[in-house]
């Protein structure tokens, strides 16, 4: 069968070129003859040869070399090199290189004609292969790459902001509801670039500096509009991190809404409430009651002075959420704590309970914040973890000082909270659905505090354990300077 392969022979011996020639030539194959390296680059530019044979010394190099050169540049190109006479090492060296096959002298004409037809046979076979592994290896990538089409147009149409940060906190990928949300248009490349120096907005800083342990899982991006942004940092191992950014500016706004109604409400609903109780303590000055009249009248006072503790405490959560008496000073929370304790020393007695306080002595734990509304704070937390911790139990209340923050834990041993109640423990009116029989309460105590925590910039969330007890943390920035 004719063949039609061009084979190039890189040989300065003049006295074995005659002799691949004819080998060549009885094989049908074509000889292309390069006595030194020029010669050889230049055939290698102008054809494509099927095969090439390399003798030991070419040209006054190393025929190792020269084949090692080859098959960097052309690694699916077969290789054979000639030997001046049997050479171990050589050979060891030569499979180690990727030589297709290796000649030794002295040689016969058909030796030459099998090693060629040997070499070629196996370049075809590792071509076949090669081709087969590069349609699969494309298809994989053409099917990556529509993935990836399907995802970046998934990303672009999703209407939450969506950040990827490397370790470094360096951008790697933004969609444009980011760009909208911080008006980032302008800035084509934003890959590479540090995210804070690109969105300097202080609520992201504080975001992306917080003590992973410490804080919320979510966490509020406020801007001068009224707009208002739910943000939430999630590692991602081995990359960084993925920052999400849902808008919840319609949210806040029924939450005013709500806020305002419920303000009007318990306003009108106090002259009435008075009216109430000063009718009821008239009764028995115009004629005197019975034992039953006189039971009755209790349950009314009662009755009535529960709906004004609600009243009142639906007053105050107003005026805190409307930032009434915003007014701040430095102050030490390690004091406040310490004068809450003696406030509620007398409960904890009663209830014959154990309250300990951890409050480092080196320095004093100061911060800038409104005494009153802090001292609220404390007191409903405090007076939360008598009035569920049963009698003979612990509370513990921590402060400390970490990274420009003060953290204050609120511990109890109590039944501990469900899980499905946690994420709306701080919702106005809710109830924990394990709450013992005949402990009384609004639902609007941790309302309050949640209000007072938000108005200092704070966050606050609960870590509870059924059975067990709960801890309440608050986070609280530290201003220096007046700031």
């Amino acid at each position: 069968m004719p063949k039609s392969d061009l084979i190039l022979l890189a040989l300065s011996d003049i006295h074995v070129l005659p002799l691949f020639e004819r080998a060549l030539a009885a094989a049908s194959y074509k000889a292309a003859i390069a006595r030194e390296k020029v010669a050889l680059d230049k055939i290698l530019q102008e054809t494509s040869p099927a095969l090439v044979i390399v003798e030991e010394n070419f040209d006054g190099t190393s025929g190792l070399e020269v084949a090692e050169e080859l098959l960097e540049r052309f690694p699916t190109m077969p290789v054979v090199l000639f030997l001046g006479q049997e050479n171990a090492p050589a050979l060891r060296k030569a499979m180690r290189v990727g030589i297709s096959d290796c000649l030794c002298a002295p040689l016969r004409i058909e030796e030459i004609g099998k090693a060629v037809e040997r070499s070629i046979q196996r370049a075809d076979r590792v071509g076949d292969w090669t081709r087969r592994e590069i349609r699969r290896t494309t298809a994989s990538l053409e099917q990556r790459v529509k993935d990836l089409q399907k995802f970046e147009t998934i990303l672009n149409s999703i209407e939450d902001g969506v950040m990827i940060l490397d370790e470094r906190q360096c951008i790697l990928l933004v969609n444009p509801a980011v760009r909208r949300t911080f008006g980032l248009w302008q800035e084509e490349d934003l890959v590479g670039r540090p995210v804070l120096d690109v969105i300097s907005h202080p609520d992201l800083r504080t975001l992306l500096n917080s003590d992973r342990k410490t804080v919320a899982p979510h966490h509020e991006i406020n801007f001068d509009d009224g707009r208002c942004l739910s943000a939430q940092c999630t590692p991602i191992p081995g990359i960084g991190f993925a920052i999400t950014m849902q808008d919840i500016s319609y949210l806040r706004q029924i939450d005013r809404l709500k806020s305002e109604f419920i303000n009007t409400v318990s306003h009108d609903l106090r002259s009435p409430l008075t009216a109430i109780l000063g009718y009821v303590d008239l009764l028995e000055r115009v004629g005197p009651l019975n034992d039953a009249q006189r039971e009755f009248v209790q349950r009314v006072q009662v009755s009535v002075e529960s709906i004004t503790n609600l009243v009142n405490d639906l007053l105050e959560l107003g005026r805190i959420e409307a930032g009434v008496d915003s007014q701040k000073e430095m102050i030490r929370l390690d004091t406040l704590v310490q004068l809450t304790a003696e406030t509620f020393e007398a409960q904890i007695q009663e209830k014959r309970q154990k309250l300990t306080l951890d409050i480092p002595s080196e320095k004093p734990l100061e911060l800038r914040g409104n005494p009153i509304r802090l001292r609220q704070m404390l007191d409903n937390l405090l007076g939360n973890a008598i009035k569920y911790t049963p009698e003979g139990g612990e509370i513990t209340i921590e402060l400390e000082e970490q990274a420009g923050q003060i953290i204050l834990r609120v511990s109890d041993t109590g039944p501990g909270i469900p899980p499905s109640d946690q994420p709306h423990i701080f919702d106005k009116f809710y109830r924990a659905s394990n709450v013992p029989k005949g402990v009384g309460g609004s639902g609007l105590g941790l309302a309050i505090v949640k209000s007072i925590v938000d108005n200092h910039h704070g966050r606050i969330w609960v870590e509870s354990v059924m059975g067990k007890g709960s801890t309440f943390v608050v986070v609280l920035p530290i201003y220096r300077n007046g700031k």
